[in-house]
């Protein structure tokens, strides 16, 4: 009899580009089968402006990846970033009432009283990751079952989300005639991506840098201990290029995308770019390392 497969979709509905990937799970493994990449409408300074229009985008994307792979979609985990994203630390205390075995059931009503914190008008926690336990006031321990104690504290990292925005993001999604299967950070998703669990144990940052937002998640110890966005993001590098060679917003982009590096010192000295210019004006050159 013929295994059904098992397939993983994701989806990152971003404020410049919309982008679906589709693997499979096979032996214990997550093989590539296809994406694909449309251009976003509907956002306005990474946040929701048309819901109806998000949602256009997604299925275009869907469409498009479906047709590329030969299979039909209809649920996926979607990623969320932008400025209304926060980090915060919280903690969970459980009184035992006596010396006793630590349980699964005190593990999780210990996680449960972490998780019931006093949040502001429409804030939402999108994640929560588990730190450490604390097993009567000797911190440190990754998992305290069947150890003996009186009282038992988780310290937990938060990250919580606008609900009027997560619920526009899941409403696009609906729109585009897919079930949301889960909600996830996108600097999680972007650093389980790209860094091994090794790595994540020695203590690793990880930068996800978008058009509007960045978001940034922190690992030791193979535990979040910082979740945060900035608003420092790909369009002010496209300023800065704008105001700095007096390009237009359009043309600078353009510039970035061809020839822009974080690395400036690796452009030669002798390296020349080309920059945009109209056709009633003269030509214009910069150093590469200048644009950079």
């Amino acid at each position: 009899m013929a295994v059904k497969p098992v397939y993983a979709v994701g989806l990152d509905a971003g404020s410049r580009k919309t982008r679906m990937v589709i693997c499979v799970l096979e032996d214990r493994r997550i093989r590539f089968l296809g994406c694909s990449s449309v251009d976003s409408q509907g956002w306005i300074k990474g946040r929701i402006a048309d819901q109806g229009a998000v949602a256009d985008s997604i299925l275009t994307a869907l469409r498009d990846v479906e047709a590329m792979v030969g299979i039909s979609v209809g649920s996926a985990t979607v990623g969320m970033g932008g400025s209304t994203l926060r980090g915060a630390n919280g903690r969970g205390v459980l009184e035992l009432g006596h010396v006793r075995e630590v349980e699964q059931r005190d593990v999780n009503r210990v996680v449960d009283r972490a998780s019931h914190v006093q949040l502001q008008e429409d804030r939402m926690i999108l994640q929560m990751f588990p730190q450490d336990f604390v097993v009567d006031d000797h911190p440190g321990h990754r998992d305290p079952r069947r150890m003996l104690a009186s009282r038992l504290e988780i310290n937990v990292h938060l990250v919580t989300a606008s609900i009027q925005e997560h619920n526009s993001l899941i409403g696009a999604v609906n729109q585009a005639h897919l079930i949301v299967e889960e909600t996830v950070f996108e600097a999680l998703a972007a650093c389980y991506s790209a860094v091994l669990p090794e790595e994540r144990r020695e203590g690793i940052a990880v930068v996800d840098i978008g058009a509007h937002s960045t978001e940034m998640v922190v690992y030791y110890g193979d535990a979040i201990h910082l979740a945060s966005t900035v608003r420092i993001c790909g369009d002010h590098f496209t300023r800065d290029l704008a105001q700095g060679l007096s390009l237009n917003f359009e043309d600078a982009e353009l510039v970035k995308l061809e020839y822009g590096s974080g690395l400036s010192e690796r452009s030669g000295e002798n390296a020349i770019v080309e920059l945009p210019t109209p056709h009633d004006r003269e030509p214009r050159q910069a150093q590469r390392k200048f644009v950079n």
